[in-house]
């Protein structure tokens, strides 16, 4: 699957809903960045089930102070609407995948009640 461009109007809706969702906040003038995506798109190729969405954080400023996005490229990852990752920096294509992983092995039913004990 291609990565699918994230802006205000979509985010809520392409991150809320079941599933796991990357998210790769990023800009075209970060060197990083482009070094990144070559990596974040052939991820995605091999993961369809996935949701590869890219922030461009130049356009998208609301977003980028939303999440509180200060270094890039920073990747979130989403599980079912919950936001379980996050990471600024350049993440090598094993990382990547090891992080994909441990994203489909994770018990959100679990995750709910920890972050509902917290809460208290």
């Amino acid at each position: 699957m291609a990565t699918v461009k994230l802006t205000t109007a979509n985010f809520a809706e392409k991150t809320g809903g079941d599933g796991i969702v990357l998210v790769d906040f990023w800009a075209e003038w970060c060197g990083p960045c482009r070094r990144f995506a070559p990596i974040y798109e052939r991820v995605s190729a091999a993961h369809p089930d996935i949701v590869f969405g890219k922030v461009d954080t130049e356009a998208e400023q609301a977003l980028a102070v939303e999440y509180n996005i200060r270094s890039i490229p920073t990747i979130m990852a989403v599980k079912d609407g919950v936001i379980v990752f996050e990471q600024p920096g350049l993440l090598p294509e094993a990382a990547l995948e090891d992080l994909i992983s441990q994203l489909r092995a994770l018990d959100m039913d679990r995750v709910r009640r920890q972050a509902v004990a917290e809460r208290r």
